[in-house]
């Protein structure tokens, strides 16, 4: 019989009477010199696990030789069977021979020592694996992140990697070193920043916590191109913004002037709308959004942005179209499937000499768009952007994609 015994940074002070004397009895312990050192006194055979293919080689033909009433013990870390040496164990060992004694996970250590309910959390190892999961974990807004490192994927890497994703949301970003030991530490860092420069204890956990947008410096803020992060945006569907480079695509494509009258239909969370409002203060932009939750954040990140040349319409397109001032330039962000009709009214309500630009992501979309202008003789460009922005990966650099988008342009 093989026990796999979880342990924790306390030893064997940290087993319980029962778990103990299990190892006690053991003829053979199996463990890193860091697991073994535990138990200096202990009298029976030792194997160091260094090398685990050939560890596990040596495991199993011990196993077929032994005796059946003889116990061999596996020292591991924390709970073996999460993100630990219990699924390699499982899957090159019979399961019938393996009896698991877990031990508190150091994901569990971390959230209990800061406080926090973990049940939601999203669990990531980049012990031995790349930081792709937890990037996507980040892009996708989870509100409760715990990375599992390693001396590549340490937390200095971690934070370079949040720093340059430019999310749309803001986290907390907390250390916890050597859990459950004499030399425990659990610090937040405010400035991010300052992680990458830092050195960690081996052992450590990096817990993300997803927190409430903090209020930008309008004043350093740029006048054209705002960083995503400057707005708030839908808690469920972080992501759910025109970027920032379709944004500065889309301002040059609607070929703006000084006083105009805009329209952002499907204005989602004011992104455009706010970015021509910033750049033509004399001009008034109309954002159009069929959600009431969408509706208050285009307020919120015109309090935000101090922007007051906007003004938030909450409706469904084309119906609340003809009850608004006919428009210099249309921009069209999301149509809700009622593009044809919508733009019909476009068509009637926009004045002479008038740009329509549309942000489009699906085919279907495109086709209907190009066969409408084509049907009313409006003449088209297209634009296909496919972008990729830098994302730093341990101390590398690749490219992150953004969702591919064709800008439409339409004028007579």
């Amino acid at each position: 019989m093989i026990h796999v015994v979880g342990i924790g940074l306390d030893g064997a002070a940290g087993l319980t009477p029962g778990v103990l004397m299990v190892v006690e009895n053991a003829v053979l312990l199996v463990g890193s010199d860091r697991h073994l050192s535990y138990f200096p006194n202990h009298p029976g055979e030792r194997l160091v696990l260094g090398d685990l293919k050939l560890g596990l080689q040596k495991l199993r033909r011990r196993l077929e030789a032994a005796p059946e009433e003889e116990s061999i013990v596996v020292l591991t870390s924390g709970d073996p069977l999460f993100f630990g040496l219990g699924r390699l164990l499982v899957a090159q060992l019979p399961p019938e021979n393996l009896t698991f004694h877990p031990h508190i996970s150091s994901v569990q250590l971390a959230f209990s020592r800061i406080k926090v309910p973990w049940q939601d959390a999203r669990v990531i190892s980049a012990h031995g694996r790349s930081l792709d999961e937890a990037i996507e974990a980040l892009r996708r807004g989870e509100n409760q992140i715990a990375v599992l490192t390693d001396d590549r994927n340490h937390p200095g890497a971690i934070a370079r990697a949040l720093l340059g994703l430019d999310l749309p949301n803001s986290y907390q970003f907390w250390v916890c070193e050597n859990l459950g030991g004499s030399d425990e530490r659990v610090e937040c860092y405010p400035d991010i920043a300052a992680v990458t420069n830092r050195s960690f204890a081996p052992l450590n956990v990096v817990l993300l916590l997803r927190e409430a947008a903090k209020t930008p410096d309008v004043s350093a803020l740029p006048l054209l191109g705002l960083p995503d992060a400057s707005f708030v945006t839908f808690d469920d569907r972080p992501n759910l913004l025109t970027k920032r480079e379709i944004r500065l695509l889309v301002l040059g494509e609607l070929q703006l002037q000084p006083a105009q009258t805009v329209w952002d239909i499907g204005a989602g969370t004011g992104t455009v709308a706010i970015e021509i409002a910033r750049l033509c203060p004399k001009s008034t932009v109309y954002a159009i959004e069929k959600t009431a939750a969408g509706t208050g954040l285009i307020e919120q990140n015109c309090q935000r942005l101090q922007v007051r040349n906007v003004i938030s319409i909450y409706g469904e397109a084309p119906e609340i179209l003809y009850r608004l001032p006919a428009p210099d330039r249309i921009f069209i962000g999301g149509s809700g499937g009622k593009l044809r009709p919508m733009l019909g009214v476009c068509d009637r309500q926009l004045t002479k000499n008038g740009v329509i630009v549309l942000a489009i992501s699906t085919i279907e979309h495109l086709n209907i768009a190009i066969t409408w202008a084509e049907e009313w003789n409006w003449q088209y460009r297209l634009l296909q952007v496919n972008l990729s922005r830098s994302v730093p990966v341990a101390h590398l650099t690749r490219f992150a994609p953004l969702n591919p988008v064709t800008i439409l342009t339409l004028s007579k």
